[in-house]
């Protein structure tokens, strides 16, 4: 199956006191007050200047300048590696870690498990409320796999054991009493995407129980979401991370939810300060005394990457750059495109969801939004339907290529020709240009750009609002799902974030024939010479079709996508991930565990979905502990290439579950 089945291309009392005290006046100026007045100009003179310089770079990177003028911080230390300003609070609390992995998504719940199974204390911060990412916050709750890895069950353990959890879990909060009690999601699983839907409460909860489960193998674990990601320090050389620092929100509401507005939200949530919403506390990830600790990047849009500027490309690429037969040219701002999820129910609310969303003031007109949305060949909820096809909740439990939806039945909406937002006007990641020039590399707020965001939430909640209008009638009543009795829990009812596809991807190492190693198209594809066996260093695989979900300006200029690069997945070979794929240049105690790995623009449309992210987060999490169990400080991802011993970590990961060969 393809992630999408059809593709287009206050001083008032001390002012009445002194109101009437007159000054002497004295028209001998003191040498004092001449310089003082010399350096109030000069003052004055440096913040209109800096004030005109902030005033251009908001409108390069359309992001608020975090950076103090007058800070005596140097913005970089001796190794051109971004300082902290303000600095990390003196009173973070210190959380001692063997792994410290930065991003709870579904690779980094997976390399956490695998770090605890194998042993090492290990320590997750994730920015949103939910783990799980694709599974939970980002809304894609419907597993997404080969065909062909279904077939041979060709998965790794903790993967399937995982999909099993996922089962077994409550399908919706008890307040939800039209389901019979106790109904777990084995019960209502029924869609035609894959074998397995389940609303996003059920993904986060399973993520919980799975980490849980390893934890008894690394009692000292620990794990917590509202913690963003604010940078890092280093050792003297530079090429060792010392600590990780992250910000921990905790709402003062006790029945705080999120507002499913991240272009909204972001700010707030990565800020060192407390404010009405969000009591603030710094956190500081570090290794024991005496130890080394190893890092994980396991954030969708690789974040950590971004702040350290770490080499690395960011949306497609050229032939002359990459070799391959369909990149087209360089372009940072084509990523593929991102999506902000919701959740349909056939539900009669009387017309107030749809009240709701009339309300919504896109940035521009609902006709140029409503242009994009098109159901292609399917129906909307007879057969082979687009409500089944990620249908989350049936109460009947019939074919889901057959049958009509129920009353009560809920499905949740990732919809190319929909709540897709591949427009680059402007495009949604900040380059490593608009983060300098934001103060972003100083004070990290997500390397976003929010009015990106505000557009693809708005374009989903129209979405949402064109169905209703298009398809909704008294057979198929329809509301979308929001507030605090929604499996998508957020007041707009969109997923908490959005379901990102392609984020910064690294350049690795020297290898393979590389100067800076990348997987290419032609290591993938069957239909093609010049692939690379990546056998004798593999840390994983996966399998999939390349697909692409394309990017565009608003005027239709030429995008530079590789609109000819799709490809179904019987021209896909199993997708072998060398070792390489997940060590950057530069640090040496820094691990790939999610999207970010080597892989080029094309080769990520086959790797992002579930099970690929799954085995780059799960080998990142057991090779890391495998590092430390071997207690020697010299020992890097790099060091095991160097050293011979890939095979000694290749008998690890089996012994974990882990697929490294098909």
């Amino acid at each position: 199956m393809s992630d999408q089945p059809e593709k287009p291309e206050n001083n008032s009392d001390r002012n009445d006191q002194t109101k009437d005290v007159q000054p002497k006046i004295s028209l001998k100026p003191k040498l004092s007050h001449i310089l003082g007045m010399l350096f109030l100009g000069v003052v004055l003179s440096g913040a209109a200047a800096r004030t005109w310089q902030i005033i251009g770079q908001q409108k390069i990177a359309n992001e608020p300048i975090a950076q103090d003028p007058n800070s005596a911080i140097p913005l970089y230390d001796r190794n051109g590696f971004p300082n902290l300003i303000p600095p990390p609070p003196a009173d973070a609390e210190v959380w001692e870690c063997d792994v410290a992995i930065v991003g709870g998504s579904l690779g980094g719940v997976a390399a956490a498990y695998h770090s605890m199974k194998t042993g090492a204390t290990t320590c997750l911060i994730e920015l949103t409320p939910m783990l799980g990412g694709q599974v939970s916050s980002q809304g894609v709750s419907a597993i997404d796999e080969s065909l062909l890895m279904r077939y041979r069950q060709q998965f790794p353990l903790s993967w399937t054991h995982f999909k099993n959890i996922i089962a077994s879990q409550p399908a919706l909060p008890e307040k939800y009493s039209y389901l019979k009690p106790g109904g777990v999601v084995a019960d209502t699983n029924s869609c035609w995407v894959g074998n397995l839907c389940f609303t996003p409460y059920s993904g986060e909860l399973a993520a919980e129980e799975f980490l849980r489960e390893s934890q008894r193998s690394a009692p000292k674990s620990r794990w917590e979401t509202q913690v963003a990601f604010k940078g890092a320090s280093f050792n003297d050389k530079g090429d060792r991370i010392t600590a990780i620092y992250g910000v921990r929100r905790i709402p003062r509401d006790p029945n705080y939810l999120p507002q499913g507005r991240l272009s909204r939200e972001l700010k707030s949530w990565f800020n060192w300060n407390s404010d009405e919403t969000f009591d603030k506390k710094a956190i500081r990830l570090q290794a024991p005394a005496g130890k080394q600790m190893i890092v994980i990047d396991s954030s969708d849009t690789g974040e950590l990457i971004a702040w350290a500027n770490l080499p690395h490309r960011l949306g497609a690429e050229g032939f002359s750059t990459t070799g391959e037969v369909h990149a087209v040219a360089d372009n940072p701002e084509c990523t593929q495109a991102f999506t902000f999820p919701f959740v349909l129910k056939i539900a009669d609310d009387e017309g107030q969801s749809l009240k709701e969303l009339r309300k919504v003031q896109p940035g521009y007109s609902r006709e140029e939004h409503r242009k994009d949305y098109d159901l292609g060949r399917f129906p909307m909820f007879e057969g082979n339907s687009v409500f089944n096809y990620r249908r989350i909740i049936s109460l009947k439990r019939d074919d889901p290529f057959k049958a009509i939806p129920a009353k009560g039945d809920m499905t949740v909406v990732n919809w190319n020709r929909g709540n897709d937002w591949g427009v680059m006007n402007p495009p949604l990641i900040l380059t490593d240009k608009q983060i300098r020039d934001s103060g972003q590399q100083q004070n990290w707020l997500g390397g976003l750009n929010t009015t990106a965001l505000k557009d693809g939430e708005n374009h989903a909640l129209l979405f949402a609002e064109w169905i209703m209008d298009k398809y909704a009638s008294p057979q198929f009543p329809v509301r979308m799902m929001s507030g605090p009795d929604s499996p998508m829990p957020t007041q707009s009812g969109l997923s908490m974030y959005p379901y990102i596809r392609e984020g910064r991807r690294i350049l690795g190492r020297q290898a393979y024939g590389q100067k800076e190693f990348f997987m290419r198209e032609q290591d993938i594809r069957k239909d093609m010479d010049g692939g690379r066996n990546f056998n004798p260093t593999s840390i994983g695989l996966t399998h999939y079709a390349i697909d692409m979900h394309g990017c565009r300006y608003r005027n239709w200029e030429p995008s530079k996508s590789p609109s000819a690069a799709p490809a179904n997945e019987d021209k896909v070979r199993p997708i072998i991930f060398p070792l390489e794929s997940l060590i950057p240049q530069r640090i040496d105690n820094l691990l790939m565990g999610g999207k970010a790995i080597a892989v080029s623009h094309i080769v990520n449309g086959a790797t992002r979905i579930h099970v690929g992210e799954w085995a780059a987060g799960s080998a990142a999490g057991a090779t890391a502990a495998w590092i430390i169990l071997q207690d020697d400080p010299s020992l890097t991802p790099q060091a095991i290439l160097d050293r011979g011993k890939i095979s000694d970590l290749q008998s690890h990961l089996r012994s974990q579950g882990l697929l490294i060969d098909w």
